[in-house]
């Protein structure tokens, strides 16, 4: 029987390996406070835009681009896009939540060395996309993966990684230029970090808990516990 081609082996890592992609995975945090002024070295970032670009993709799309910021003026810019924001979303809490909600840092823009702006192209591989047929959706699932590896790749690189989700979406689409058939899909603030919380930075301040995996679990169909 001849082998199929193009496979390779698929065995399990090494222990020390497992722990390590298990350690960046319980251990990274959304970052907004640890940042240092340490520059993120040329080398470091492509290895970082790499993993990133390794992300699956419906369709192997690749819906991503990279929009690497370093322009103060522009994270400037960004930072009041986020401040207008976050005034808004603070009166969209119940009143006895606005207290905890405005002594939250939820970003680092200013603080960080560099912003990375990632973005999915809707129209990348066409009008017909393999996988995207009955869920066109799926380019923007594909880029939050994107997202993901770079977040994983960045904690094992001492790399603090924060999410802004907080802004209108009209204001970084026109802040950063993008084509109407692209979208910002993650702002992330990026930079060296000495130190990182125990435990989610939300959960720490007493926002939200983690929910217990358990209850979480269905077997065969929706309510029905495993």
């Amino acid at each position: 029987m001849t082998a199929e081609p193009f496979l390779t082996d698929a065995g399990p890592f090494a222990e020390a390996e497992r722990a390590a992609v298990y350690r960046a995975i319980h251990t990274r945090r959304d970052v907004r406070r640890q940042f240092t002024d340490r520059p993120i070295d040329d080398a470091t970032l492509l290895r970082l835009l790499t993993a990133a670009h390794h992300a699956p993709s419906v369709g192997l799309s690749q819906p991503w681009n990279f929009i690497v910021i370093r322009s103060e003026a522009v994270k400037r810019q960004a930072q009041t896009a986020f401040a207008k924001a976050n005034a808004e979303a603070q009166a969209m809490f119940p009143e006895d939540r606005r207290t905890l909600y405005s002594s939250l840092k939820l970003e680092g823009i200013l603080a960080a060395p560099l912003s990375l702006c990632i973005t999915c192209d809707h129209s990348r591989g066409g009008p017909v996309v393999l996988g995207r047929t009955h869920q066109p959706q799926m380019d923007v699932y594909s880029t939050v993966c994107a997202v993901q590896n770079l977040m994983l790749a960045a904690r094992a690189e001492g790399i603090g990684v924060g999410w802004v989700s907080i802004f209108d979406p009209a204001d970084i689409q026109h802040l950063l230029d993008l084509p109407d058939h692209v979208s910002a899909v993650a702002w992330l603030c990026l930079g060296h970090v000495d130190a990182l919380y125990s435990e989610p930075e939300l959960q720490a301040r007493g926002w939200a808990q983690r929910l217990q995996l358990a209850d979480l679990v269905f077997a065969d169909r929706w309510g029905q516990r495993a």
